[in-house]
């Protein structure tokens, strides 16, 4: 069956209720990205626009975990100006050497999970397992159910070693 952990990154908190419905439906575990400075007021709003633009990754703390344990690893990530947002583009250039498999979520108003697919990518030098991209409005409106469990089933299907039909998943509303 395998063992997979969910590392998110939630700003808004879209992220986290992604992460959280798979979590629940699936079983696995899950840790949370956190900033070690907040992003309140539009000043924070300006940060999150400037780190993406600039690329920049921002200091963070998360909860140690053993990498090696998981199969795969799901990183759950906003796109902030069409880019990865910089907390996750930190934790993925920290980390990349010990992460197994990896398979991609971007949380994204409207366009943008293609950049991050391709930034994460070239930080981890290796194609991602998959990757799926949601509109923020999916999860709102709680469009989620049949999309994660058909994610959580072609993550298991490639690590079986099953052929995966790969494109990214879209959603239905956001292109």
């Amino acid at each position: 069956m395998g063992k997979f952990l969910i590392v998110f990154y939630s700003h808004t908190g879209t992220c986290r209720q992604l992460a959280q419905a798979l979590c629940e439906t699936q079983s696995w575990d899950q840790t949370e990205i956190k900033d070690r400075e907040p992003r309140t007021g539009w000043i924070g709003t300006m940060r999150c626009v400037l780190d993406s633009l600039l690329q920049r990754r921002p200091d963070i703390d998360i909860q140690p975990k053993s990498w090696p344990m998981y199969d795969a690893v799901v990183l759950v990530s906003p796109i902030w100006a069409y880019r990865l947002a910089g907390p996750m583009r930190t934790f993925v250039a920290q980390h990349h050497r010990r992460l197994p498999e990896v398979a991609v979520i971007s949380v994204m108003g409207s366009r943008g999970a293609d950049n991050a697919v391709k930034e994460i990518t070239k930080l981890i030098g290796r194609e991602p397992l998959l990757s799926a991209a949601f509109t923020t409005q999916d999860i709102v409106e709680g469009n989620l159910a049949s999309r994660l469990d058909a994610f959580a089933a072609a993550i298991r299907r490639a690590k079986e070693g099953t052929t995966v039909y790969r494109p990214t998943l879209r959603s239905a509303t956001g292109g």
